[in-house]
């Protein structure tokens, strides 16, 4: 047993070392997905260039900000009230609670699919990431390792393959689009949008209409 606890213990002080470095490393270097590490070491293909955050277009940052995490320029990497509003659900949690910080730690640094143990690691990574990194750099990195399509990660190739333009050109429309497929990637095309896409994409002008200066924190030069 005592074997055991030390192995354990030691377990414990490399990930935590290794998650230091990934934190330190991607602070300033481009960093992959666990999906994409996942493709690659399968032999599958990977569409990825990673372009700064001033060259993605405004509209497609605040679209983001409005479908998925309305209140990243205000929380530390975990949107608490929303949070607390999930767990207190009477009828058992019906949606997602995930802030754009929580999805960055998993993409990441975590696995995909959903378990309490993956969750449970996920809100004390997200808040040191957002200690560790500024928040433009937090939606740099979102946005350059979103899955937007089977194989399709990041802003540039999925505006390069829906839309044949570069994400810094991105229309408010065409940003829409793509912030509305992010909850269903590979089952949503924006470039050939069904009725659900269309009026998701519908409800984040709205939002991002709504939203204001709030998501002013994630633009770059403001």
């Amino acid at each position: 047993m005592a074997r055991l606890l030390r192995w354990m213990f030691v377990a414990l002080v490399a990930l935590a070392a290794a998650l230091l470095v990934g934190l330190v490393l991607f602070r300033f270097a481009p960093a992959p997905s666990t999906l994409m590490i996942g493709r690659w070491l399968t032999l599958q293909p990977v569409s990825r260039d990673w372009v700064p955050l001033r060259e993605i277009s405004p509209q497609l940052i605040r679209a983001v900000v409005a479908a998925e995490d309305q209140r990243f320029c205000q929380h530390r990497g975990v949107d608490w009230v929303e949070l607390n509003a999930v767990l207190e659900d009477e009828d058992g949690p019906s949606r997602g609670a995930s802030t754009l910080t929580m999805q960055t730690a998993k993409n990441v640094f975590l696995w995909p699919g959903r378990s309490y143990l993956r969750k449970a690691l996920e809100i004390p990574l997200a808040m040191a990431i957002d200690v560790a990194w500024p928040k433009q750099r937090i939606m740099e990195v979102y946005l350059n390792v979103a899955e937007w399509g089977e194989g399709v990660f990041g802003a540039e190739a999925a505006a390069q393959l829906y839309f044949g333009k570069p994400a810094a050109d991105l229309s408010a429309q065409e940003a829409a689009r793509l912030a509305g497929a992010l909850p269903n990637p590979i089952l949503r095309n924006p470039a050939r949008p069904s009725r659900s896409l269309v009026s998701a994409a519908g409800r984040v002008q709205r939002r991002v209409g709504q939203l204001g200066p709030l998501g002013d924190c994630a633009i770059p030069g403001r």
